[in-house]
Parts: structure tokens; C-alpha cells; sequence
């Protein structure tokens, strides 16, 4: 075992049984994170479970603070005031711990009775950031459906901007790579993962060889079509032939030589759909919103 390895199977066990033995909570389908080791997102995970065993490591002053912006305020943490699982034993709510950093490495239970156990699309558009270009909640869930994404999932996003988040969230204990050719989209980016705590994504400025050679391959791309698309396809089916491609565009003739390219690349039967809404505006009109199309396919693997 490695010396840096903070939280062994030992370990790991000895906080088991404190909190087994501290607290009225059954352990028996508990979520455990250890986020000293993985690049994993406490929020969404907190989210999506009743009650998740965090191994953390000292010095993180904001994590309390995040966990009630993002609307995480009545989720109660057990812990102690050390890094040894022994002692007396305190619980309050996050709200209340929002001045409170990680002051010692050690296990803390966070329980979440409003938890859903559901994939998250990731950002509603009330907590998105302006400087983000809008895509309204319909189409993103759209376009995550098609990319299909598992929480360890590695996924690359090309000026995906709000979709980098939202990957970020469904990929919770996967890695993102946000390729942002654009500054202040870069900029903003780096604002929301932040703001989010998101711990899982590494920005990028451009897709090449020497760039993705620092991460697992893809398992999944989606990416804003530009003058640039058919190199990054390329390089992205030269790390993975089969991975799953989901490219964006408002353009129609450009959605048309979208399926001739992705022939061209081996990708037959590519799908291509236009998302459409329409929301009732004032006076009792519709008012529609940019129909993109999204096409997507991959080459499948033989069986």
C-alpha cells in the first residue's frame, strides 16, 4: 500500500464501525467517497443518496459553504474533532457549518433526507451563471440522454460550456475534459467549477494529440460543431474508435454534411433529431426558443 494513501481498508473500517456504533443511521446501503484519492464531487453524491461516508482530507475551508450554496443546507454531518475514529461524536446541520472547514483528515457521514436517487441533468437555469450562453433545460436533457453517460465515464466537451457542468455532475466519479477555445467561456467555466466544487474537470483550450494523452480515452464526446470538428473527431476516434459522439449545431445545412462526415469516419446509421421548444410567452403567445440539431452516433462493437 502506498504512503500517501491516507484512508486504508483498515481505516476505512475503523470509521465504519464509529459511526455504526455513534449514530441511529443504518450503514447497510451507505455511499462511501473517498475523495483524497479520486477526483469525486461530494455535491452530486450527496445529492443522490441518504447518507454518504466522505473521507477527507484537512485544509478544505469552502466545502460546507458549497454544499449549502448548492441548496444542501439541511443535510446533517456526523463527526468528530479529530483524524482517529474515537470520542465524542457531534451532528448539525450544514447550514450551521458553513464558517467550517475541514480541520483534520478523517470520515464524515452526511446525511440527506430530501436525497434523490436519480441522474441529475446537472444546473437548472435559475443557478446558471449569465455568462454562460442559454440553452434551456429541454434541450440540455436532450443532448445528456443521447450522450449517455455513466458516473465514471470519461467525457470531453468542446465548447459544451453549461454541458461541461452538467456532465460533470452526471459523471461524478469520472474525469471531464472542457475544451474552451473562447477566454471569458473559459473564464466563467472556471467560476462554476468553483462555485460547484466540481473536482472532476480539467479545462483544456484545444483537442489534440498532446492534450488528450494526459486522460483516459473518451468514453464519450460532445462537441459544439466549428471549422474545427473534423480534426477533433479525429483525434478523439484515434484514442477511442467506438466512442459515443454528440455534436451540436444551429446550422441546417451544416446538421445535413453532419451525417455525410460521420460516414465518412465509419459511423453508420447516425441519428439526427431537431430539439424544439416552444414556451408560452406574454399575451398568450408561443415563443420559440433556438432548434438545434444534435447529431449522434458511434461505431458499434463487435460482438
Amino acid at each position: 500500500m502506498a504512503k500517501d494513501v491516507l484512508f486504508t481498508n483498515e481505516v476505512i473500517l475503523q470509521w465504519l464501525q464509529y459511526f455504526a456504533e455513534n449514530t441511529p443511521i443504518d450503514l447497510e446501503q451507505i455511499k462511501m467517497m473517498d475523495i483524497t484519492k479520486k477526483n469525486m464531487n461530494i455535491i452530486p453524491t450527496v445529492e443522490s443518496h441518504k447518507a454518504v461516508l466522505a473521507f477527507v482530507e484537512a485544509g478544505d475551508t469552502e466545502v460546507f459553504y458549497r454544499m449549502w450554496n448548492a441548496g444542501l443546507g439541511d443535510v446533517e454531518v456526523w463527526y468528530n474533532e479529530g483524524s482517529d475514529p474515537v470520542g465524542e461524536i457531534k451532528h448539525d446541520d450544514v447550514r450551521f457549518m458553513i464558517d467550517r472547514g475541514i480541520n483534520a483528515s478523517a470520515g464524515m457521514l452526511l446525511v440527506n433526507p430530501n436525497a434523490v436517487s436519480t441522474n441529475k441533468s446537472g444546473l437548472g437555469d435559475v443557478t446558471m451563471r449569465k455568462s454562460f450562453k442559454k440553452v434551456g433545460d429541454e434541450i440540455r436533457t436532450i443532448i445528456l440522454d443521447k450522450m449517455r453517460i455513466d458516473k465514471e465515464d470519461t467525457v470531453c466537451v468542446v465548447g459544451g460550456e453549461v454541458i461541461a457542468i452538467d456532465t460533470a455532475f452526471r459523471a461524478s466519479e469520472g474525469t471531464v475534459i472542457a475544451v474552451e477555445y473562447n477566454g471569458k467561456q473559459r473564464a466563467a467555466l472556471e467560476e462554476n467549477i468553483e462555485y460547484y466544487d466540481l473536482r472532476n474537470v480539467t479545462i483544456a483550450d484545444h483537442v489534440d494529440d498532446e492534450v488528450m494523452g494526459a486522460f483516459p480515452p473518451p468514453d464519450i464526446a460532445f462537441i459544439v460543431a466549428s471549422a474545427s470538428l473534423n480534426q477533433e473527431i479525429d483525434c478523439l476516434m484515434k484514442l477511442n474508435p467506438h466512442i459515443i459522439l454528440v455534436v451540436y449545431t444551429l446550422d441546417f445545412a451544416e446538421a445535413g454534411r453532419l451525417k455525410d462526415l460521420f460516414d465518412s469516419k465509419g459511423i453508420k446509421d447516425a441519428e439526427v433529431i431537431q430539439a424544439c421548444v416552444n414556451r408560452l410567452g406574454p399575451n398568450n403567445t408561443f415563443v420559440r426558443e433556438p432548434a438545434p440539431w444534435i447529431v449522434s452516433g458511434r461505431i458499434e462493437k463487435e460482438i
